[in-house]
């Protein structure tokens, strides 16, 4: 085992803590009040080269290793988990999709603009019907000659009125349940897509979060990704994708509870000195520096598996399970540091709190994760190797 950061990482984390110090933590604020954040962020991520971090040179990306994305995860959500989120959904469930089971044609026509950062890709899984179950999913998608015809809906998508381009699955044969789902590339010109924003979410306010509709949506035949009916395998193998830059975010959460909880038990008295010298506050901070130094042995576990080629379901499992209970956990005893202010936007500790919750429900709530990992330990789950695999670090031209 190796716990070093190269030197190429250790330059990454500084480049992006301090973009997160300079454009994300200043405005915040106001983004969150204004329900959306400045599109200039985007020209900023792509201009750093964050948009497609482990994305191969040959695909517009900047060719650097898994954990390199877990720590630009890590770092985003230390400013907020909106940005975190963006990165996820456009990087870790689209584009790594892409690399992993799409065609030469697919990847030089949909990842090499996203990895450039010049266009924004999202993925639509998620049905008011179907969350968990994902068979229980309605969308579907009937052969018509050299296209498909598309129709139905996807809720809670991240980047729903920002991306250009989106992953989404439908079925094409409901007989075959798990087996007759398909995976697609749609942009968002193509005729009969519409998207909807959702209104009044509880945390993560300045990011974008709706609906988008499929009406009749002629899909080419071309932007079928992978083989028809290995949709559910495409899905399951992008949300491994997913849950790892969500556990490396979280880690990111816990470090930004730890750091307001530090700051604020030494600058706050009470009965004559700083609260940090009361035993019940410094058992907080201990439990968040636990639950951070474990959140990231695990998420970057995870990235070691990753560059190894190495299929990670169980590992990437546990990682978002834990990182994410952490930072809610770590979230809610900042808020108790902090007392009444902590209850108050004149803190930022609030709006961890509000964004910590949503984690622990999105791609696999922590109950699934449960069962999961207990499945896995009973012997009742195992994973087996896919036949396709993302590819290993350093990468092959």
């Amino acid at each position: 085992m190796n716990f070093e950061f190269s030197e190429e990482q250790v330059l990454l984390r500084k480049t992006v803590r301090q973009f997160v110090d300079s454009e994300i933590i200043p405005h915040i604020a106001d983004w969150e009040v204004k329900g959306s954040f400045d599109p200039i962020i985007w020209e900023r991520l792509a201009s750093l080269g964050l948009m497609g971090v482990c994305i191969p040179e040959q695909y517009g990306g900047s060719g650097m290793d898994y954990n390199s994305l877990a720590i630009v995860c890590e770092e985003l959500e230390r400013g907020d988990t909106a940005f975190r989120t963006a990165v996820s959904v456009h990087t870790g469930l689209n584009s790594m999709t892409i690399l992993q089971w799409g065609t030469e044609e697919q990847k030089k026509k949909y990842l090499e603009p996203q990895a450039k950062g010049e266009k924004i890709g999202a993925f639509g899984l998620t049905e008011p019907g179907a969350g968990s179950d994902v068979a229980a999913m309605s969308t579907v998608a009937v052969s018509d000659g050299d296209h498909y015809i598309l129709n139905g809906q996807k809720t809670w998508i991240s980047l729903c009125d920002a991306a250009d381009h989106f992953i989404v699955f439908a079925y094409t044969d409901k007989s075959k349940k798990h087996h007759g789902i398909s995976a697609f590339i749609v942009e968002r010109t193509m005729p009969g897509f519409s998207s909807k924003a959702i209104k009044g979410k509880y945390g993560i306010k300045s990011g974008n979060t709706g609906e988008i509709f499929f009406e009749n949506m002629k899909v080419p035949k071309e932007n079928l990704l992978g083989e028809e009916g290995e949709g559910f395998k495409i899905a399951m193998s992008a949300l491994d994708n997913g849950r790892f830059t969500v556990a490396a975010g979280a880690a990111g959460l816990s470090l930004a509870c730890l750091e307001a909880s530090v700051k604020y038990a030494k600058e706050r008295e009470t009965f004559g000195k700083e609260i940090g010298r009361h035993q019940l506050v410094q058992q907080m901070i201990a439990k968040m520096e636990a639950g951070l130094q474990m959140s990231r042995l695990l998420v970057y576990r995870v990235g070691e598996l990753k560059n190894k080629g190495v299929r990670n379901t169980r590992e990437t499992s546990l990682a978002k399970w834990q990182a994410c209970d952490f930072a809610n956990k770590a979230a809610d005893d900042a808020v108790q540091i902090h007392g009444a202010y902590g209850y108050s936007d004149e803190y930022p500790v609030a709006r961890y709190l509000r964004n910590s919750k949503a984690p622990v429900i999105y791609e696999g709530t922590r109950e699934i994760h449960t069962v999961m990992q207990a499945e896995y330990v009973l012997g009742y789950r195992e994973d087996k190797k896919l036949n396709k695999m993302l590819p290993k670090w350093p990468f092959e031209e």
